[in-house]
């Protein structure tokens, strides 16, 4: 019998095509939780976003569900100790997004000093002449060249946005949880404690991922010593105490704040949003192009097949699971 796939969103067509030579494929684009609690226990398998939750609540009625595929980096919108209890495997995706995550971080850090979306709203409104407005604010926007730009987190992504950095005319310092001596030979980055980085940096980019030691790693306190600079977010809204930083951005001590990723996700409503020149927010997409996604959904595919097949794929979240239900209980293919 063949296995069958529920994928949960908007997935590129070629990834599709060759799980379909493999298993029945049916799709259920962004469901609800309810939603999802009730069809899972059709499918073998689950291929889901970052936008798609799958909490304790659906696993324990994945009756026939052998591996969870995150088409991500990140795995946090899946209880992991509820798949493992039930033997289901789970898998990420790793080396595909760095590369486009770390453009769109650069993208996201010269929007916010040179206020690029906050004039495109003006200019869309016809208002033209408030080229005056923008000129009287000049000593307000800045160029990203010069600067000092600390990073925290450097893995492939923190790489990725390093050598960018460095190629526009900036100084790199980093704290990380382990010390990368790689990048440091290649773009001069120097390795610093995390207070001293964000004291000595002019704009910081959040490039770690969400675990209980990275949660709210600025927070009220270490915002003191980001005052009069500017942070940037592209790693998860876990890392941010984002009522902290509105109380920064109210008192005029974070000059400014660009993030893609959000506490509490999706986001309709948030205090954040009044704050048009302060801010640039985008909806978690800072991954999103047609070839990571292309390659992340093979990779994605192939992650899935490899369990499906009684293998353990080099990017298994949960490695004690084999320990629940051995590769060969779980094999179909």
């Amino acid at each position: 019998m063949r296995p069958r796939v529920l994928i949960t969103f908007k997935m590129k067509r070629k990834p599709v095509e060759e799980l379909k030579k493999y298993a029945d494929v049916d799709f259920l684009l962004y469901p609800s939780v309810e939603e999802l609690t009730e069809k899972v226990k059709d499918y073998d398998g689950l291929i889901v976003s970052p936008l798609n939750p799958v909490p304790r609540e659906v696993i324990e009625r994945a009756e026939r569900l052998r591996v969870i595929s995150c088409h991500s980096a990140g795995y946090d919108h899946v209880d992991v100790k509820a798949a493992t209890e039930r033997g289901i495997y789970v898998t990420k995706v790793s080396g595909v997004l760095s590369e486009a995550v770390a453009e769109f971080a650069v993208g996201l850090t010269i929007a916010l000093l040179r206020k690029f979306v906050y004039t495109d709203k003006l200019i869309r409104k016809g208002e033209w002449d408030s080229h005056a407005k923008i000129w009287s604010a000049f000593k307000e926007i800045e160029t990203v060249y010069g600067k000092k730009v600390g990073i925290l987190g450097m893995g492939a992504i923190g790489k990725a946005i390093a050598r960018r950095m460095k190629a526009m005319g900036t100084e790199i310092i980093y704290w990380s949880r382990s010390r990368k001596e790689d990048i440091e030979a290649e773009v001069g980055a120097k390795y610093l404690p995390l207070e001293e980085v964000l004291r000595e940096s002019d704009i910081v980019i959040l490039a770690l991922p969400a675990a209980p030691e990275t949660y709210h790693i600025i927070n009220e306190e270490r915002l003191k010593l980001l005052e009069g600079k500017y942070l940037v977010n592209i790693g998860r809204g876990t890392l941010v105490d984002e009522k902290a930083v509105i109380k920064a951005i109210e008192e005029g001590k974070l000059k400014g704040y660009a993030t893609d990723v959000f506490e509490k996700e999706p986001v309709t409503e948030h205090p954040l949003f009044k704050y048009e020149w302060e801010t640039v927010l985008t909806p978690h997409h800072a991954g999103l192009s047609k070839e990571a996604m292309e390659d992340m959904g093979f990779q994605a595919v192939r992650n899935l097949l490899a369990v499906l097949r009684g293998e353990i794929p080099k990017d298994l979240v949960n490695r004690e699971v084999v320990k629940v239900r051995p590769p060969e209980k779980v094999k179909m293919l």
